[in-house]
């Protein structure tokens, strides 16, 4: 793939051309087998009171695993369940936030997501909307959050989307699928314990994956690119190779996935994704799809934009014997198809970075809806 000839590019900044994006980085990590069990010394300094409590949002699929044992649950600590079969939504966060404040008389010390994607995001948003007052959805965009948010920790379960690494929460909101883009949405904490990604399924090992493989691919050949971005992207896919095509053993295929996974968060921080990330927000919009499938529902039919990208992609889905869902568009109806293209179109950033500033004259509806129809 030839990057070089957008090596100087540096898109993803507002203002004016000498002024360069100021962004977050997660201030503190821990990476290795078995750190988990650091969390209880890592949050103690953190606790403002007794009566402040840490609230822990964990994926359901632990509930009755040996995971909440391990939790350092302290005085009026609140471990929650949450499912995450399907997207956050904007409507979810602000139930949460009011849960927590109706159930404790201060606000918590801090919130733990323990999970995938989907509870990280929830656990940046709530922790976001504890301090701002309205719906999560009013904070859909970039940089419209006024207040920092509370002390928020993030410990993947499964490695791919880069959610820990993130300065977004991507929801479901009443009119829109978009993230909470804010210099207050990254975590203060991540813990990267290859040891908890043990048995996730085969299926969505690799759609979880597959979202960091198309984020290298989206970055490495988008006009945004850059060098700060370029040096995260290309050591990511080199591990996503390695992980989905290589031999690696079970325990450094883990580690590998985990680093991918954050070195593809990191390249797409200073810069942006691209075409399949922008029509899997329709899917997700209109029919739920989740993010990681989703992907990979629209990235195999991006042959044209993407040729060497989708190649790769076709030749680790054979490897891994994956069978993507079909005909899933073949069904919606006219509108629906209308709000799925329009929600797509409405990420004019990813567009920007996938096909340069004349995108609008590269792109249609109407080219737009052949592809979802394929899917």
């Amino acid at each position: 793939m030839d990057v070089k000839k957008n090596i100087a590019l540096n898109k993803p900044n507002t203002g004016t051309s000498n002024r360069f994006k100021n962004f977050p980085m997660v201030p503190r990590v821990v990476f290795g087998k078995g750190c988990f069990d650091q969390l209880g010394e890592i949050l103690l300094p953190k606790r403002k009171s007794s009566d402040a409590p840490i609230i822990y949002l964990i994926d359901q699929v632990f509930e009755n695993s040996s995971l909440p044992g391990r939790v350092p649950v302290l005085f009026n600590d609140k471990i929650i369940f949450i499912s995450a079969d399907e997207e956050p939504k904007t409507q979810q966060v602000d139930s949460l936030v009011q849960f927590i404040k109706d159930e404790f008389e201060e606000l918590p010390s801090g919130i733990v997501g323990i999970g995938g994607g989907t509870l990280l995001d929830l656990a940046k948003a709530v922790s976001i909307m504890l301090n701002n007052n309205g719906s999560a959805h009013n904070y859909q965009g970039w940089d419209l959050v006024g207040k920092p948010a509370i002390y928020h920790a993030g410990i993947p379960t499964i490695s791919g989307t880069g959610a820990e690494v993130s300065r977004t929460t991507v929801l479901l909101g009443p009119h829109k699928k978009l993230g909470i883009n804010s210099d207050f949405t990254t975590f203060d904490q991540v813990l990267l314990d290859p040891d908890l990604t043990k048995g996730v399924p085969t299926d969505q090992w690799f759609y979880t994956g597959m979202d960091c493989f198309i984020h290298c691919i989206e970055s490495l050949s988008g006009s945004y690119l850059n060098a700060f971005s370029q040096s995260y992207g290309e050591k990511a896919l080199e591990m996503c190779k390695e992980v989905f095509l290589g031999e690696l053993n079970p325990e450094e295929s883990r580690e590998k996935l985990m680093m991918a996974s954050w070195h593809g968060g990191m390249s797409i921080a200073y810069s942006q994704v691209g075409i399949a990330h922008a029509m899997s927000y329709g899917l997700s919009y209109v029919l739920g799809t989740k993010h990681g499938i989703g992907n990979c529902l629209v990235f195999q039919h991006l042959g044209a934009y993407y040729p060497e990208g989708v190649e790769l992609f076709m030749k680790m889905k054979r490897r891994h014997n994956i069978e993507l869902p079909k005909n899933i568009c073949s069904v919606l109806s006219e509108e629906e198809m209308n709000t799925m293209i329009s929600v797509s179109l409405g990420m004019e950033p990813l567009w920007e970075n996938a096909l340069g500033p004349s995108w609008r004259d590269q792109i249609s509806r109407e080219s737009l809806k052949e592809i979802y129809l394929k899917i």
